[in-house]
């Protein structure tokens, strides 16, 4: 399936979830903010959630400051 990755196509196998993806890109532990379709999709909910031909992904670094 192809996806919106910041703004760019992407190719993922077909009922990859969040979490996969984040495993993919080797962010798995990482401070990040992952948005799925203009939402914000908890953390606790990355294994839960399946992407789907289409969607649009933002993954956000978090950058600590003060």
């Amino acid at each position: 399936m192809r996806i919106q990755l910041n703004g760019e196509p992407y190719e993922l196998p077909d009922g990859t979830t969040v979490e996969a993806l984040l495993t993919r890109l080797e962010l798995v532990g990482r401070r990040i903010a992952v948005e799925l379709n203009l939402d914000i999709v908890p953390r606790s909910q990355h294994a839960a959630t399946a992407l789907c031909e289409g969607d649009q992904v933002e993954v956000v670094h978090a950058i600590g400051g003060g």
